[in-house]
């Protein structure tokens, strides 16, 4: 074969309303089926919303795109067959049909997803850790090269070491506008 696998999100197909119950049927046959390193994982896109109900504040999750999840992982046809074939799952977005595998999300549309519900697509220990270089893909920084110094999780930032006219200089920046080096 010789192609990399790598580890990409996918848009997917449910019946409206079945969103959870898919996610948690397709993490388990992910377990149960030894998928976990193609398989990765499930997101249900929401937002919290605020809705002001007798005065009072009320906090609820809706759905961004009700009918879809996405899911992180690596397309084989094992991992392909075992997402498709989950209860409640209709399809993938993006397949041109005749049984062609589906095209993933990009980078930057996953990033804006995620984000939007305080996510990243960078796991923070495996995929990131401090010291590991980073390249800075968007921003007034972009295309430089730096250090990770430290995570704020909270705020979705990083702060890095990046080389400014000669000088080590440390500044703070999404995680969603940077990439592994």
């Amino acid at each position: 074969m010789g192609e990399i696998m790598k580890k990409e999100w996918y848009v997917v197909n449910t019946y409206s309303g079945h969103e959870k119950r898919v996610k948690e049927k397709l993490e388990m046959r992910a377990s149960s089926m030894g998928m976990e390193d193609y398989i990765f994982r499930v997101v249900v896109p929401e937002q919290t919303e605020i809705e002001i109900k007798d005065g009072a504040k009320k906090e609820k999750q809706k759905r961004m795109f009700p009918g879809y999840i996405l899911v992180e992982m690596i397309m084989t046809d094992e991992s392909w067959f075992v997402v498709r074939n989950t209860p409640g799952v209709t399809g993938f977005i993006g397949s041109s049909g005749k049984g062609a595998k589906p095209f993933p999300l990009t980078n930057k549309e996953v990033d804006k997803i995620l984000g939007s519900m305080g996510m990243t697509r960078l796991k923070i220990g495996s995929d990131l850790k401090e010291g590991d270089m980073i390249k800075v893909i968007k921003g007034p920084f972009a295309n430089m090269f730096g250090k990770i110094k430290s995570f704020d999780l909270q705020n979705q930032k990083i702060e890095a070491a990046l080389d400014l006219f000669g000088q080590e200089t440390i500044v703070e920046i999404s995680l969603a506008d940077i990439e592994k080096a």
